[in-house]
């Protein structure tokens, strides 16, 4: 069973809280702890709350720029994720930048993603099947910029795309997963 340690993003941030001083950076990560909370949860509410209002996402990709634009945009962005059950993933950081304006994680993103909605992304499209699910694991970099208000105004994500891709048996689907989509555990 492969697993999934959606808490593992929130653990560094914990971690980091611990020992900022800084309150601007302590609200920053603050707001980012909130936000990862909710996305892993599937709370579009929540994830909603802590975003400013001229919030703009950059995924950078081999045909440039393909994030979610305003807040309409990330909203129908996230909807589409939970709705399509693509939601349970894990950033193991492995280094963490603080300044008053940005926060910058790097580290290994590891999602398990649904058939149909990886064969939504072009590069995938020829080979993903939609009644299967997929381990996709891969190098990236997020900048997460803050307004003058310290709500996020951005998620800019930086990859040279996945470093594994495999289709998973059901058995090997994390517990989070299973229950998302019904399966015993």
């Amino acid at each position: 069973m492969v697993e999934i340690n959606q808490e593992a993003l929130c653990e560094v941030i914990k971690a980091r809280l611990a020992k900022t001083t800084n309150e601007r950076h302590r609200t920053m990560l603050e707001r980012m702890l909130e936000h990862a909370h909710y996305e892993h949860q599937g709370d579009l509410e929540g994830l909603m709350g802590t975003l400013g209002p001229d919030t703009n996402y950059h995924f950078w990709e081999l045909s440039g720029d393909v994030g979610p634009k305003g807040l309409d945009g990330v909203r129908d962005y996230y909807s589409h994720l939970v709705e399509m059950k693509a939601h349970i993933l894990e950033f193991d950081c492995d280094r963490m930048v603080v300044d008053d304006d940005c926060i910058v994680i790097e580290g290994w993103l590891t999602m398990i993603s649904p058939g149909a909605y990886l064969a939504e992304n072009p590069m995938a499209a020829s080979f993903a099947d939609a009644s299967k699910n997929y381990l996709v694991k891969m190098r990236n970099v997020i900048f997460w910029p803050f307004d003058e208000n310290l709500y996020i105004i951005g998620e800019d994500s930086y990859t040279g795309g996945p470093m594994e891709m495999r289709e998973l048996a059901d058995d090997e689907l994390p517990h989070q997963y299973r229950a998302v989509i019904g399966l015993p555990a």
